[in-house]
């Protein structure tokens, strides 16, 4: 009988602990890395031809949505076609569980507005088999997946468990209330979760409600959120994800003692028009912070923040109230609210044309380009931007949009222009020590970004043709010490003994694909996606889940219970 169930042959290893790449073989076994070496083909009962190609370990993200998508999609893409082998979902406090049977509608309004995903594929795609946390970490863990699923406990969901939607929104809880939430996270802790999550991002967050108000914990009280760190502190494990001001982060980490993945290290607003800072201050802040003992990561923003929407669905301008207020309800509502003279003035009012970062955009309205329309008459205005439709018509740059957007039934597409990268400021930000790439937020804002890209982006633009760090280092940022953050003990690296989650592909040749609309969710919804080219194999737990891009259809992802499995 063969040693192996399969080798990797003839590539070159980058283990993702900065070694210096080798060359070898590597053997794998009931899911682990049993030998790395030189192996011989007989050995195996199957042979993987790695010559000329880079083994690595697997990426880690951890900053995803995926919480329903993994339910009709268990490869999590699109995570899974750039190389990515274990992503955690939950983030940003947002969720489905702990939910009453009740509130599973109101749940998913909240996620279609906040994930662009209709309510509809969710009610088609998902089992809704739970209540309790447990309960949905189980149906997780029964669900068939491409790759390894960690999970937080998002805090929205928590609260409206307990204290009921409304109450959640417009008071502190009582004694008995936290009390009960800290019962129900050690629960969920004890049930396998890796901690929670939480957004706290003020009266005018982007990311809101399905009605337009803010979501639960963005105004939540800063002790009742130190009283749930404290929870992990008693523990003495997990770590939490946090999008908040950096002093409320140190609140966190001081209560906890554990970990905070901290949202985020941007160059720019990143795609929700939020900053917490310029980059510079920031560095320095987590470097100060760390020096006194507080373990707090930045995630970075490393991918080009580039978008395309249509205002049919779009909702990431919603910071500003005038936008807000154009924005609400379906087609016919919204084309209404868009041609209403005073609506539009409001959103007038609030413009600025030297504004850098408008709602979540990283560029002005007027430089915005009309990338395609829907009706024939307009066909002329596709490649032109706002701002040349604006002098040529002689409105404003708001009226041209709107005007062309409402005759168009909001089928008109709009694409940010292409992005220079400020090429010093992203090497001082991917190589800080605290930084983690990602921000992926993959399963989210679907039909107008694809940040999932985000690992293929960075080892072909930043590494391979800027040079921004060499390979062994990138490998590390990419899997071995996101995974460090995460509380791993097995993966993100190749070692023998470790979990055999790997991506084997072409260097020289590997590249994103250019962006399509997939028509492939529940209930006729689509997405916004792109693919890659030049990943030959990509593993998990030992089973090839893809060849050339092309899915092989293995399930054979896990979920990781934290500090049980």
């Amino acid at each position: 009988m063969p040693e192996f169930d399969r080798i990797l042959k003839g590539g070159t290893i980058v283990d993702g602990l900065r070694t210096p790449r080798f060359r070898a073989d590597v053997g794998i076994r009931e899911g682990r890395i049993a030998r790395i070496g030189s192996l011989q083909a007989r050995e195996a009962d199957e042979v993987l031809d790695a010559e000329g190609l880079i083994v690595a370990p697997g990426f880690v993200d951890l900053h995803t949505h995926y919480d329903s998508q993994l339910f009709w999609d268990p490869w999590c893409t699109i995570s899974g076609w750039h190389g990515v082998t274990s992503v955690a979902i939950g983030n940003c406090g947002f969720g489905f569980a702990p939910c009453k049977p009740e509130y599973r509608q109101r749940s998913m309004q909240t996620m279609e507005r906040n994930e662009a995903v209709r309510v509809a594929t969710m009610e088609a795609g998902m089992p809704w088999d739970w209540e309790t946390y447990p309960e949905f970490l189980d149906s997780v863990d029964r669900a068939p997946k491409g790759l390894n699923v960690l999970s937080y406990v998002g805090l929205n969901p928590l609260m409206s468990y307990v204290m009921g939607h409304e109450a959640a929104k417009s008071r502190r809880a009582t004694a008995s209330e936290m009390a009960e939430m800290c019962r129900l996270l050690d629960e969920a802790l004890d049930a396998g979760s890796c901690g929670f999550s939480a957004q706290i991002l003020g009266e005018n967050s982007v990311q809101r409600d399905f009605d337009g108000t803010p979501m639960i914990t963005d105004t939540m009280h800063a002790e009742d959120l130190a009283a749930l760190a404290g929870v992990l502190q008693k523990k003495g494990r997990g770590f939490i994800q946090l999008a908040a001001p950096p002093e409320l982060a140190e609140i966190v980490a001081e209560a906890s003692g554990r970990p905070i993945v901290w949202n985020a290290l941007v160059l720019l607003p990143d795609h929700h028009g939020i900053t917490m800072g310029f980059y510079k201050d920031l560095l320095r802040w987590l470097e100060e912070a760390n020096a006194r003992g507080l373990r707090i990561f930045g995630q970075a923003l490393t991918a080009q923040n580039n978008y395309e929407f249509t205002l049919d669905e779009w909702n990431l301008f919603d910071s500003f109230a005038s936008w807000r207020a154009i924005t609400q309800g379906g087609a016919e509502e919204r084309m209404r609210r868009m041609a209403d003279p005073q609506l539009r003035a409001a959103v007038k009012a609030e413009y600025k044309e030297d504004r850098r970062a408008v709602g979540a955009t990283v560029t002005r309205i007027v430089d915005l380009v009309i990338s395609d329309v829907g009706d024939e008459r307009f066909r002329e205005l596709e490649g032109h931007s706002i701002g040349e439709l604006a002098l040529e018509s002689g409105k404003h740059a708001i009226d041209a949009m709107l005007d062309l957007a409402v005759a168009d039934q909001l089928r008109t597409r709009f694409v940010t222009p292409p992005q220079e990268i400020d090429l010093d400021a992203m090497r001082e930000v991917v190589n800080s020590p605290y930084a983690l790439p990602g921000v992926s937020d993959g399963g989210a804002h679907m039909k107008f970004i694809t940040l999932g890209r985000y690992p293929t982006e960075f080892l072909s633009l930043l590494v391979r043709e800027q040079g921004l760090m060499d390979l062994e280092q990138a490998h590390w940022r990419l899997s071995a010490y996101p995974a460090l953050a995460a509380g791993f003990r097995d993966r993100g690296f190749l070692r023998e003994g470790g979990a055999a989650d790997l991506v084997v592909y072409d260097y020289e040749n590997l590249e994103i694909l250019p962006s399509e609309r997939l028509h492939d969710f529940p209930a006729g919804d689509w997405r916004l996606a792109c693919k890659a080219r030049g990943y030959r194999y990509t593993l998990v737990n030992g089973e090839v889940t893809f060849v050339d891009g092309t899915c092989t259809g293995r399930t054979p992802g896990r979920l990781l219970r934290h500090g049980v499995h």
